[in-house]
């Protein structure tokens, strides 16, 4: 998969994001007695989210990404759950609960997109930069996994 520049890039990243923004900004209206259980813990499943998409932005190969994605779709789940019961709850107005299930279930399909585009079999793979680096010709830092063979293959088509 040619990668972006960038994790910023990632629209799945941005909608999580702005997943995360509204989900605490939501939970501030939870009771007093919830600061350190439901809220706390759709709070931290919302980061998680956009942190583990990241995560799997900066993996080297493609196998590697998708248990990153794989873990961000789980924190998706997880948070998706943590609404429905925040909204059976009282916690949420009904139209706000909807709104951050539809908005989970977008970035959920965003990753399941990235996922799609993936090659399971690279796990054997070199690691690679980002397809910008590689437009512009620059060398793998040898001190990756696999650089010292990259830089052989390149010597020897070079010569």
């Amino acid at each position: 998969m040619s990668r972006t520049r960038h994790y910023h890039d990632l629209i799945a990243w941005q909608k999580a994001m702005d997943l995360a923004r509204t989900v605490y900004a939501q939970t501030e209206e939870f009771p007093k007695s919830e600061t350190f259980g439901l809220r706390m813990q759709m709070r931290r499943s919302a980061v998680n989210v956009a942190s583990h998409i990241a995560e799997a932005h900066g993996r080297l190969n493609d196998a590697e990404m998708q248990k990153g994605l794989g873990a961000a779709r789980a924190a998706i789940n997880e948070l998706q759950t943590q609404i429905e019961l925040a909204a059976s709850l009282g916690f949420f107005r009904e139209t706000a609960s909807e709104e951050h299930l539809d908005l989970g279930t977008r970035v959920a399909k965003l990753i399941n997109g990235l996922l799609g585009v993936l090659d399971p079999a690279d796990d054997k793979a070199e690691p690679r930069q980002p397809a910008s680096v590689e437009a512009a010709g620059a060398r793998q830092p040898a001190n990756l996994p696999g650089a010292g063979r990259a830089n052989l293959r390149r010597e020897k088509l070079d010569r």
